[in-house]
């Protein structure tokens, strides 16, 4: 009597086993993407290094130093302590036109820009006074700087006009950081000022790779952005009140208050919780590349499972209806074909790009399989229909991965028909007969001739 073990359903489980150690080699893939991810992340970082990397630009921020009493002992001479006051503009303006390259490091591509950016402030001089007044400590005026926020100063290439009050000016390099960024500063003398508003214009072009972000570094802070780039990410704290994109690039504009901000007009220097409020103030755009070659490899790997399963199923199917026999060692042949297709998807994607490189790779696979088929199951049709059915799940692949918003339906719904069909297919067989001997061709019949002779 045969054991258990040569039925169907045996035959089933040993194939599900076969398809759960697939993931081992899978895993390995991932790994190796995250490791190119890596690889990649370095590069840009090389890239950012010498042309500048992801930069922060606010508004200018009036500081001033100022003195304050330290109590002492009685009879002890009075003592102060040196800090600084800061204030942020009542209005501020800015035009931001981003001029859009890619520079590659080795195989590796980033997008970089040049921003001519301009920008106009105003500290109204009824602010100014209400400030002065406000403030417990004593004021140095005449030592007072406005400070310009840049996230990357390796990225400052020109400051083409820098004008206070309609009089031309310089920035000075500067060793305070206003928050988590270092800054460059121009001095300005409030004593001589009196009662003048402070009006501050500046042009500057600006370097970064992959992304710029803003400050909302007043009371009223306007923005408009235009660059040649067809897929813009809108990130941070705001998002634009109206952009337009169309194939020349993208265009938007902020409007933001300072009522949309967790921090005021003026703060302490040295406050400790002003650098995480900066930081969670930013907004604008990063040049964002539509599902790039890392993250498409990244999803075709975690469909790996399921289509290495449905191949197997098709295989087993192809043994079953077609009474052949397939051993477990050359499932774990066509499994390992299978996984190979994501090693060379990757390393073809990297030169190729990832549309030709899926084509290459999934007829290769399909090809390999395919023949392999023929060859095992001594049926030309069955490899050519398994080979049609290897085709047709790398087609589905490729629309799961494309189809970025409705990867999840389309999956569910090729999920579902995938069960519905294998339920169809499999709906006659008997899970309790045993799995099918090799075939091997008849004796052919004996002649009568020889039945004759063979008689007593």
């Amino acid at each position: 009597m045969r054991e258990w073990t040569q039925t169907v359903t045996a035959k089933v489980l040993g194939i599900g086993m076969l398809a759960l150690l697939m993931t081992i080699p899978l895993l390995q893939v991932s790994g190796l993407v995250r490791e190119r991810q890596q690889l990649r992340a370095a590069a840009i970082a090389q890239i950012a290094q010498g042309w500048g990397g992801a930069q922060v630009l606010g508004g200018p921020v009036l500081t001033v130093p100022t003195m304050r009493p330290v109590a002492v002992a009685e009879n002890q001479p009075p003592q102060w302590h040196a800090g600084s006051e800061s204030m942020l503009a009542d209005s501020l303006a800015m035009e931001v036109a981003m001029a859009v390259q890619t520079r590659s490091y080795g195989i590796y591509r980033a997008p970089v820009y040049v921003a001519t950016v301009n920008i106009r402030g105003q500290f109204r001089a009824a602010d100014l006074a209400r400030f002065r007044r406000a403030s417990n400590a004593t004021w140095q005026g005449s030592k007072a700087e406005l400070r310009l926020p840049i996230g990357d100063l390796r990225g400052l290439q020109e400051v083409t006009d820098l004008r206070i009050n309609g009089q031309p000016a310089r920035f000075d390099s500067s060793a305070q950081r206003l928050g988590p960024w270092p800054n460059v500063a121009v001095p300005i003398d409030l004593d001589a000022l009196g009662d003048q508003p402070i009006n501050v214009a500046i042009t500057l072009k600006l370097a970064g790779t992959g992304a710029l972000q803003l400050l909302p570094l007043a009371r009223s802070t306007d923005v408009t952005m235009h660059a040649p780039w067809r897929d813009p990410s809108f990130v941070g704290a705001a998002l634009p009140l109206t952009h337009r994109l169309d194939a020349s690039g993208f265009s938007a504009r902020w409007h933001l208050l300072d009522l949309n901000r967790s921090y005021g007009q003026s703060w302490t220097g040295g406050d400790s919780g002003m650098d995480a409020a900066l930081q969670a103030s930013t907004f604008g755009v990063q040049l964002y590349q539509p599902v790039d070659v890392y993250q498409r490899n990244v999803r075709a790997g975690k469909y790996g499972l399921l289509f290495i399963t449905m191949t197997f199923v098709a295989v087993f199917l192809c043994e079953v209806l077609k009474r052949l026999r397939v051993h477990p060692v050359q499932y774990l042949l066509v499994g390992a074909a299978l996984a190979t297709f994501y090693v060379v998807l990757l390393a073809l994607s990297e030169q190729l790009g990832f549309g030709l490189a899926y084509a290459l790779a999934a007829t290769a696979v399909v090809l390999i399989v395919g023949g392999y088929a023929m060859a095992v199951l001594r049926a030309r049709r069955a490899g050519l229909w398994l080979g049609a059915v290897l085709g047709l799940i790398y087609a589905m692949l490729y629309g799961l991965i494309a189809a970025e918003q409705y990867a999840l339906l389309i999956g569910a719904l090729v999920l579902l028909l995938t069960v519905a069909l294998m339920m169809y297919l499999t709906r006659r067989i008997d899970w309790y007969a045993y799995v099918p001997s090799a075939v091997v061709a008849a004796p052919p019949e004996p002649p009568p001739s020889a039945a004759i002779m063979q008689r007593p």
